[in-house]
C-alpha cells in the first residue's frame, strides 16, 4: 500500500508519519507545498492514499488536483483530509461522507480513518471527490463578518486602512502586503491563504498564488500568454498581475 503525506508544517508532517507507521504502514514521502506536490506527481506513480492538508503554504491543496485535471491526468488516489477548519465545515464533510482528521490528530481517530480506507481499498471503492463541491462546502452560507479594515504599522504609529481603499493584496519575499489606491504598500501580519477566508469572495478574488484583487480595482483585462489573463490595476505596476491558467475559468465566472 503506497501512502504519502502533503502537509506544509514539517513537524506536523513528521508527527503524522510516526503515527501512521505505528499502525504498520509505510509513508513513501512527505510533501510540503502545492508546487512540490505537482512536481512529485509528475514524476511518480500515484499513491493509494493521500493524507492531505487543505491549506498549504503556497495555496489550497485543491490546486494540485486542478492542475492535473487541466492536463487530463486525473489523480485517483483516495484522500483523508487533515484540517483545522471550523465546526461548520466539518459537518459538511460528514454529510458528504468525506474522511477527515481534525488537527491535532488523535491516534484513535487516525486508526478509525485508516481502517475505513482499508475496508474500501481491496475493492477499489475509493471516493470520487468533486473539489469544486468541497470548496463550496467550506464556504459558510450563513452571514459572516468579513474584514472591513486593516491596521498597519508605520514607524511608531498605527494606521487604519478601510477595505475600500485597497487596490490589491500581494506576497513578496515571504511577506504579505496590501496596496492602496493612493499607490502605497504596507506590510500586514497575515497570509494570502488567511485573507481568502477574511475577505468577501463577492468582492475579492485570488487570481494567483501571489495576488488577491478586488473587483473595483480592475482597470483593464488583457489576453496574455498561455491562455492567461493580465490585469491592469490603477496604480500597481507589477508586470506579473496575471490570472493563473487554472483560475481563468473561475475568474471569468466571478466577473460575470
Amino acid at each position: 500500500m503506497k501512502i504519502i503525506i502533503i502537509e506544509d508544517e514539517k513537524p506536523a508532517a513528521r508527527l503524522l508519519q510516526r503515527k501512521v507507521e505505528k499502525l504498520g504502514l509505510t509513508i513513501m514521502t512527505l510533501l510540503h507545498s502545492v508546487e512540490q506536490a505537482i512536481a512529485w506527481f509528475t514524476h511518480n506513480e500515484q499513491p493509494d492514499l493521500i493524507f492531505l492538508d487543505i491549506q498549504l503554504s503556497d495555496g489550497l491543496s485543491f490546486e494540485i488536483f486542478e492542475h492535473f485535471a487541466l492536463i487530463q491526468q486525473e489523480i485517483k488516489s483516495a484522500v483523508i483530509f487533515t484540517t483545522a477548519y471550523d465546526e461548520y465545515a466539518l459537518k459538511a464533510f460528514k454529510l458528504n461522507s468525506i474522511d477527515y482528521l481534525l488537527k491535532p490528530i488523535d491516534e484513535d481517530d487516525l486508526h478509525v480513518a485508516v481502517s475505513k480506507f482499508k475496508c474500501r481499498f481491496p475493492k477499489q471503492e475509493t471516493l470520487q471527490l468533486d473539489f469544486d463541491q468541497i470548496k463550496k462546502m467550506l464556504s459558510n452560507p450563513f452571514d459572516k463578518n468579513y474584514k472591513k479594515r486593516f491596521t498597519v504599522k508605520i514607524g511608531q504609529h498605527l494606521k487604519v486602512i478601510a477595505i475600500d481603499e485597497i487596490e490589491c493584496f500581494y506576497s513578496e519575499n515571504k511577506g504579505t502586503y496590501l496596496h492602496t489606491f493612493d499607490n502605497r504598500s504596507f506590510l500586514i501580519e497575515s497570509t494570502l491563504e488567511l485573507l481568502e477566508q477574511d475577505l468577501d469572495s463577492k468582492d475579492f478574488f485570488r487570481i494567483s498564488r501571489k495576488f488577491i484583487i478586488p473587483m473595483k480595482a480592475i482597470k483593464e483585462i488583457v489576453i496574455y500568454s498561455n491562455s492567461r489573463l493580465k490585469i491592469i490595476l490603477p496604480t500597481f505596476k507589477d508586470d506579473e498581475v496575471v490570472v493563473s491558467r487554472e483560475k481563468v475559468s473561475d475568474f471569468k465566472n466571478w466577473i460575470g
